[in-house]
């Protein structure tokens, strides 16, 4: 409720909409990016739910906080997983500022810096969270070559 003047009649009409399932809720979001063809897509509150919980691609998603410490180290090696996979189609490498931005979805709990979960395209859902490994290329590769649904084979594996 962001209401302009507050008194009884407005609080009541406030109930009266909620009771009735007619209030839409409030979403804390940045700006939608204008350029986001980067091979980190750029996440905020209004796109969770398209580029997130869309159901043709698996997705990588960081929550980040730009003051803290072990999300800046990340932020290359984050940066060249982009690179790495720009040319699958059917997966996006994504990051997200969670103090700037709502998570729309309850299943990405986000409850330290950095937190990372894969969306598989298939089980939106049943978010798998990394934990364990290393932040760096060679683990997130592997948790992504372990969770992926759908990648092309590259040169090297052939």
């Amino acid at each position: 409720m962001e209401p302009e003047e507050f008194d009884s009649d407005v609080l009541r009409q406030f109930v009266l909409s909620f009771k009735k399932g007619k209030l839409k809720a409030i979403t804390k979001s940045q700006p939608v990016p204008k350029n986001n063809k980067g091979p980190v897509k750029v996440v905020v509150g209004k796109t969770f739910d398209t580029i997130v919980m869309d159901p043709k691609n698996d997705v990588l998603i960081e929550f980040y906080a730009p003051w803290c410490g072990h999300c800046k180290k990340l932020e290359p090696v984050y940066t060249e997983l982009g690179k790495k996979y720009k040319n699958e189609k059917n997966l996006v490498i994504a990051k997200m500022d969670a103090t700037a931005n709502d998570v729309t979805s309850d299943r990405y709990k986000v409850e330290g810096f950095p937190t990372i979960y894969f969306a598989p395209r298939d089980k939106k859902n049943n978010p798998i969270k990394f934990e364990g490994g290393d932040r760096d290329l060679e683990h997130l590769s592997k948790f992504i070559e372990e969770h992926a649904t759908k990648l092309s084979r590259t040169k090297e594996e052939l």
